[in-house]
């Protein structure tokens, strides 16, 4: 079946084409401006526009449809379908699901549970409206987690790793007291309970090297990116690096992106950071990341809502322009994961794409459609 999509404001890999055509066929990109009729059905955009279908490497919300309260949870395959669906109203088209496994320490953020996600999600997978896959986190302090997720490497359950360290006094958590204000106000620890988590942390920080690096061979077997979580120095980006990691999420300044980049590594910052205009760990602004030049993809973090409309400002306050704004959730992504058939309107390429309207001056996605198929529609008025 061929789908003619017309009247719209189409995002090119390079620019932005106004009152473009594109035809699919087959689930993939078929032209673009076509030279004369096609025999498809054809929808009027009117002037809406049409960029690809966007790609969110690092996104925990799912956890939290699995337990919106502390220790209060869901049946996990209700939680994997509306988890599917948001993405899908968001215009998020393939969603890397972030799953912590960090002992039995906080919430779902624990083995037993996190493993129990990634087989519900894979499961769901064939009812999917998009396309999701499995980021799986290791907290590089949790002495068990390493024969689980080498076993969902294995078995294709898992499509890109990475180590992140919450030990306090270093990345996300520059003191002690910051890390215990995060447990109080997130997971209700008491002081007793809080104690006990950092001696683990700290006195298992001493044998973290050879976990981490039995966990980049195993991703590295399995064809998939490695991530690094809360990069701050340059020694850690080095030491990453060496291993083979090949994204550095949510470094924690301007100046350990910039290393990063050098070292040729992706970086990844988080779209709720664009809207609030300021991290919620201190850590570095998104925009001063952007306007240094350091910043190559952005992500949902744990907000899909968020990730469009930063986008969109983003094109606006830093002036890069539409393009080059909408490579960080599309093109960039899918290279940072080693996807080569999305994330540009290119001919040959799957038809992910997402039409956006503005209701009240903010972007939504109107239409959605998943290797040519519609998945998503809205009634906006205009749209």
């Amino acid at each position: 079946m061929k789908l003619h999509l017309t009247n719209a404001r189409i995002v090119l890999p390079d620019e932005v084409l106004d009152n473009g055509d594109l035809v699919i066929s087959n689930g993939l990109i078929d032209a673009i401006c076509p030279n004369g009729a096609t025999k498809a059905e054809t929808i009027d955009l009117r002037g809406q526009t049409l960029m690809p279908g966007m790609i969110d490497l690092h996104c925990d919300a799912l956890e939290k449809e699995v337990e919106p309260r502390p220790n209060v949870h869901l049946p996990l395959g209700f939680a994997c379908a509306q988890a599917d669906k948001r993405n899908a109203a968001a215009g998020i088209t393939t969603a890397f699901h972030a799953l912590s496994f960090a002992n039995d320490e906080l919430g779902v953020r624990n083995n037993k549970i996190a493993a129990e996600i990634v087989e519900a999600m894979h499961s769901w997978r064939c009812n999917s409206l998009i396309d999701n896959r499995i980021h799986c986190r290791y907290e590089i302090t949790d002495e068990t987690a390493m024969p689980i997720l080498i076993d969902l490497l294995k078995r294709g359950r898992a499509h890109m790793a990475s180590i992140m360290d919450h030990t306090p006094g270093q990345g996300q958590f520059k003191n002690i007291a910051a890390y215990r204000d995060y447990l109080t106000r997130t997971y209700c620890k008491s002081n007793d309970e809080i104690d006990t988590i950092i001696d683990q942390k700290i006195q298992a920080a001493a044998s973290t090297g050879e976990r981490i690096e039995s966990l980049a061979v195993a991703a590295h077997a399995a064809g998939v990116s490695m991530a690094s979580h809360d990069d701050d120095t340059h020694e850690r980006i080095e030491m990453v690096r060496r291993l083979g990691a090949d994204i550095s999420e949510f470094p924690i300044s301007v100046d350990a992106a910039k290393f990063a980049r050098e070292q040729g590594m992706f970086t990844v910052f988080g779209a709720p950071n664009v809207l609030r205009g300021k991290s919620q760990s201190g850590s570095v602004k998104v925009m001063d990341a952007i306007n240094a030049g350091v910043a190559d993809c952005l992500c949902s973090d744990y907000s899909p809502a968020a990730l469009l409309t930063s986008v969109f400002r983003i094109a606006e306050e830093a002036n890069l322009g539409l393009a080059k704004t909408v490579r960080m959730v599309t093109a960039h992504p899918a290279r940072a994961a080693r996807m080569t058939d999305r994330g540009e309107v290119v001919t040959g390429k799957l038809a992910d794409l997402i039409a956006v309207t503005f209701q009240g001056g903010m972007p939504q996605a109107s239409r959605v459609w998943v290797h040519g198929r519609e998945i998503f529609k809205s009634f906006y008025d205009g749209a």
